[in-house]
């Protein structure tokens, strides 16, 4: 599943990868649209164990969400995720990032068991 983000135009497989150990049944557009909002929307829809209560804001049919934030939450606690499949993901981090030595980024590499162990062995040597 591709996620599109309307705001930046921008298409990514990351959230069709991972699955939600703290809510099972959410879909990619509901652990990504909870990520973008910084918990300003639970999801997508209403549905199962995700935007249940009557005070959970959906995605669907609400654009009350400032474009810089500022009326998200000052925390979310989001989502344990699990990823599902090998897959290698860049991220960083903007908040006091000023491109000198506080850069917070980095990339995870996410492989096999297997792999791993053949990596820790060629470590060693």
């Amino acid at each position: 599943a591709v996620v599109s983000t309307q705001s930046t135009g921008e298409n990514t497989t990351f959230w069709s990868k991972v699955e939600s150990v703290t809510q099972p049944t959410a879909t990619a557009k509901d652990i990504a649209i909870g990520f973008f909002s910084s918990g300003y929307y639970c999801g997508e829809k209403r549905h199962d164990d995700v935007c249940k209560a009557n005070t959970d804001r959906v995605f669907e049919n609400d654009n009350t969400l400032n474009n810089q934030l500022n009326n998200a939450p000052a925390s979310y606690f989001g989502h344990v995720l699990k990823f599902t499949d090998k897959v290698t993901v860049p991220y960083m981090c903007s908040r006091n990032n000023n491109f000198s030595n506080r850069s917070q980024k980095g990339i995870l590499w996410v492989v096999s068991k297997a792999e791993a162990e053949a990596a820790k062995k060629r470590r060693r040597r």
